[in-house]
């Protein structure tokens, strides 16, 4: 499939835009935009061309979901958990699979859910549990083996797209051997039940509901083919659970700066010198965001899993969060207390925005791990707890 991805994105914007106060203000999820989606092909973006894909890069996944969430930033955000799947998914190469003991029967299950992506189909993912949040070590779901296929029983929270995508992306442990972490793709259906939960401050529009699971699926749906790849796959793959964030919140940023700038256009302010000044500072301090981004992605499409690639990710993890919150303050500022009315772009984009340091890994998380890589550690193993 050949398709210019970030033009389609931004054809798609304006669209999600004008839904975007509705479902925030109701805390419903964006159905129109995600049948918008499909439509576009973009559920196929990371999905090899020899499977119906556009078989993009990951700098061409950052450029499609920043673009996506200068429109809404929650259905990027939901965007972002099916192109991880897809992504992940499609960057197994021969050679890696070789190297993780990847059979060809998983292989040939793998290029099924991918070309089901490129169809249509779309996936969410069921990673974080209450009191464990993203640390794959530490999770409760459970999975034990049974005549055909694998038992999984759990509970998950913030998963984002519950009770709309097609399958989700579940982690779980191993019932006999607890260190044993394992990744499942399990089909929407009977066995998975939806939890309404989600009523948070920002990204309201994501449906992060709680998933309930206690489902047997077929032995295929066990990815790779092989236990316990779900935490070799974290540290290969940095990039899917860390940097793909980032491109979501800097389009969220920068959308930030584009609402701030028509309020205060309309408003005749454009005059006042300390206005315009907090527009320059955070229109350079997005595009400085976006440029570490950039970087980012451009090191993983070359060296992926490189110490220094991995520093990148982290590094635009951080300044993605970081900046979203800083910036769309200072605009909310810079537009006044008008602004702040429920139903203002500005006031959803600040609520959005705020998330962007919470989701995993966080801000502090994302300066520890490269403080201890500046110290020249570890970053993945030293610590008082582990990353994932």
């Amino acid at each position: 499939m050949t398709v210019d991805a970030p033009a389609v994105a931004r054809r798609l914007a304006p669209r999600f835009a004008a839904r975007a106060a509705g479902h925030d203000r109701d805390g419903t999820f964006p159905v129109d935009d995600f049948a918008d989606l499909r439509e576009s092909g973009l559920f196929g973006l990371m999905v090899p061309a020899g499977l119906g894909g556009a078989e993009a890069s990951f700098a061409g996944y950052a450029a499609v979901a920043t673009e996506l969430a200068r429109g809404n930033g929650a259905t990027a955000l939901v965007f972002n958990m099916h192109a991880s799947v897809t992504g992940a998914l499609g960057a197994v190469t021969e050679e890696l699979a070789e190297a993780l003991g990847v059979p060809d029967e998983a292989l040939a299950a793998r290029d099924r859910l991918l070309r089901a992506a490129a169809e249509g189909a779309w996936y969410a993912v069921a990673m974080s549990e209450r009191g464990a949040g993203a640390r794959l070590s530490r999770l409760s779901t459970v999975y034990e083996p049974v005549d055909g296929g694998w038992r999984i029983k759990g509970s998950k929270t913030f998963c984002s797209g519950a009770g709309h995508a097609d399958g989700y992306l579940v982690a779980a442990r191993s019932a006999a051997d607890p260190s044993v972490v394992s990744q499942f793709l399990v089909p929407a259906g009977d066995g998975v039940s939806v939890e309404p939960t989600w009523d948070a401050l920002g990204m309201r529009a994501t449906s992060s509901h709680d998933l309930h699971l206690d489902v047997t699926v077929p032995a295929d749906r066990l990815l790779g083919g092989v236990e316990g790849l779900a935490l070799v796959v974290a540290h290969l793959m940095p990039h899917w659970l860390v940097a793909s964030y980032a491109a979501v919140y800097v389009g969220v940023a920068r959308a930030a700066v584009d609402a701030a700038a028509e309020h205060l256009t309309a408003r005749d302010l454009g005059g006042l010198p300390a206005v315009r000044a907090r527009l320059g500072r955070a229109d350079a301090a997005v595009a400085a965001a976006e440029l570490v981004v950039a970087e980012a992605a451009r090191r993983v499409d070359d060296a992926p899993g490189d110490a220094e690639t991995n520093r990148w990710v982290w590094r635009a993890k951080l300044l993605a969060g970081t900046t979203a919150a800083e910036v769309a303050a200072s605009m909310l500022e810079a537009a006044g207390t008008s602004a702040t009315r429920r139903g203002h772009p500005l006031e959803r984009l600040y609520r959005d925005a705020r998330c962007g340091s919470l989701h995993p890994a966080t801000s502090d998380v994302c300066a520890d791990w490269l403080g201890v890589a500046v110290l020249g550690g570890d970053p993945d193993r030293d610590g008082t707890a582990p990353r994932w």
